[in-house]
């Protein structure tokens, strides 16, 4: 164990006295060395940190300084290594199926107030309807050997969910941030779903054998419960599905890319 201690401080003393560019690089370089020097069968490694992005709110265009999360996991073995660059975002999300329990409550309502259907369906359709929201978190991870801006993994998971959040916001930030949400309700399951086809949509050119895993959790206020809904797949196999239209029995789990299980 003190053998394992002092290979791991020897490492770490040696990566710290260089920069790293990309998170998941440094992540399977630790782990590839830790194979090296303690003669392992295999290595695993997981970073998590702190990214800071400049934005700015919706329509205030105040500046503020938002933290996500930003994540690596690499294996290695003697024989190969891979790695994963991922990030965890929070954002809103609004229930479409309550939404929907008030949409027809409210017809029933203006109906019995005496407004004609079609004066009703318009007042409805652009009438931001109530529902019940979560805070959404979700992470994504893509697995490949060619660099990918975490920034963009950012948009990608932020904008799957029904609005994006932020620290800092005034009034005018909020009615734009509640309208938003309520016109584009989701459920979790929507949320992964929508996280993986945009990755299918935003990198065309990453090669098939790319992996990719979703998760999204949402915080939920009018249960006692929270909801979880996963994705994942390498890219080829989403490809088929997304772009395709196939039916595919099963796909490759991440354990199974990252070379932590074997058949």
């Amino acid at each position: 164990m003190s053998r394992f201690s002092d290979a791991l401080e020897e490492v770490m003393e040696e990566v710290g006295s260089q920069p790293w560019t990309r998170i998941e690089a440094l992540a399977e370089h630790v782990a590839r060395t830790i194979v090296d020097k303690q003669k392992a069968f295999r290595a695993e490694v997981h970073i998590r940190t702190d990214l800071p992005v400049q934005k700015w709110t919706p329509v205030s265009g105040r500046p503020t300084q938002e933290i996500y999360g930003l994540l690596a996991h690499a294996v290695a073995t003697e024989e190969r290594s891979r790695s994963m660059i991922g990030v965890e975002v929070e954002g809103m999300v609004a229930c479409p199926c309550a939404q929907d329990m008030v949409h027809s409550y409210a017809k029933v309502r203006l109906q019995e107030e005496g407004f004609p259907d079609p004066i009703i369906d318009r007042m409805l359709d652009v009438t931001p309807l109530a529902t019940h929201n979560q805070r959404g978190r979700a992470t994504l991870m893509i697995g490949t050997d060619r660099a990918l801006d975490a920034r963009d993994l950012i948009d990608l998971a932020e904008s799957a969910m029904s609005s994006e959040n932020y620290g800092l916001l005034k009034r005018p930030d909020e009615l734009y941030i509640v309208n938003k949400a309520h016109a584009n309700p989701r459920f979790v399951e929507d949320v992964a779903r929508e996280m993986l086809r945009a990755v299918v949509e935003k990198y065309p050119d990453l090669p098939d054998d790319s992996f990719v895993w979703v998760r999204e959790r949402n915080e939920e206020t009018i249960h006692k419960y929270d909801v979880e809904a996963e994705g994942w797949g390498t890219l080829g196999e989403l490809r088929a599905e997304i772009l395709q239209n196939e039916s595919l029995e099963r796909h490759t789990t991440k354990e199974e890319w990252l070379g932590l299980i074997t058949h």
